[in-house]
Parts: structure tokens; C-alpha cells; sequence
């Protein structure tokens, strides 16, 4: 399974996202194999880490994103990766207008992970205070609870 998580300039939500699911799997399904990365929709910080919040947000809890490193959706990745996990509705649509029709099966919001969540989009924190990255960090793991258990779903069909 590849999973690739989406949000805009890809310094904060995707990052973390990815941050946060591949410690999800680290610590409670190692055995499986996932090939997991972020990019972004827009190139803004492309080659940047991610926001300096974002980074300690999920220190706090753990996390590591210090090596990550901000980069764009290729045309490739619409092939290669299994799901493409978009943050909010803008990005959802910007994957989808880029990517050939028969992948539109494959670009999903992170948040149907979460259906007994507060939110549909996993908000953008960077216009605002560290409280946001905070936010974002609780909704994200609470999606990567359903996204591993839609993995393990799908391993125990093979």
C-alpha cells in the first residue's frame, strides 16, 4: 500500500499527517507495508521543512518531521500511490482537476477516516496560533486510527 498526503504549500497538515501515521504505524502495525510521503498542490516552499510550529507541535507528542522536506504533486503520483489523502475540499478538487479520470477513485479527504469527528477538513493552521497546530495534530491522529483500521481491513482480504 502507497498513501500520499495532500494539503497546499505542504508545510504544515500534510507533513504532519505524514508525521503522525507513519508513528501510528511504527508503534502499533509495524508488519505492515506502507509507503507513505506528502507534497503539496502549489509550489510556494518546495524543498523547505515544515512550518517551525509544525515541527514542535509534533515534538510534543513524539513526532519527528524535522527531516521532511516540502515538495509538489508529480503526475506520477497519481499512478504510484494506492490513496491520495487531500486535507480540505480545495485541495480534493485541485487533485482531482489535475489527475487523469480513471484515478479519481484514489483521492479521498483524510477526514473520512474520522466520520465521528468535529470536522470534515483537517483546517489550515499557518495564518494562525499554535493552538491550530495543535487542532490540526488531534484530527489527524484521530483519522489515523480509521486509516489503519481500513488497512488492516484490506490486509485481512489478501
Amino acid at each position: 500500500m502507497r498513501i500520499l498526503f495532500v494539503c497546499l504549500g505542504n508545510i504544515c497538515r500534510s507533513p504532519s499527517a505524514e508525521g503522525v501515521f507513519r508513528h501510528v504505524l511504527a508503534s502499533r502495525a509495524p508488519e505492515l507495508q506502507v509507503e507513505i510521503d506528502s507534497a503539496g498542490t502549489h509550489d510556494y516552499h518546495i524543498g523547505s521543512p515544515p512550518d517551525r510550529r509544525s515541527i514542535a507541535a509534533a515534538k510534543r507528542r513524539g513526532i519527528d518531521l524535522s527531516s521532511l522536506r516540502a515538495r509538489l504533486v508529480a503526475a506520477e503520483d497519481f499512478t504510484h500511490y494506492d490513496l491520495i489523502l487531500a486535507m480540505d475540499d480545495e485541495n480534493l478538487q485541485e487533485l482531482r482537476r489535475r489527475s487523469p479520470a480513471a484515478q479519481h477513485h484514489r483521492i479521498r479527504l483524510m477526514m473520512e477516516f474520522a466520520p465521528q469527528a468535529a470536522s470534515r477538513h483537517v483546517p489550515d493552521p499557518y495564518y494562525g496560533g499554535a493552538q491550530g497546530f495543535e487542532e490540526v495534530l488531534d484530527l489527524l491522529e484521530e483519522a489515523a486510527e480509521g486509516l489503519l483500521a481500513e488497512l488492516f481491513r484490506l490486509d485481512a482480504k489478501r
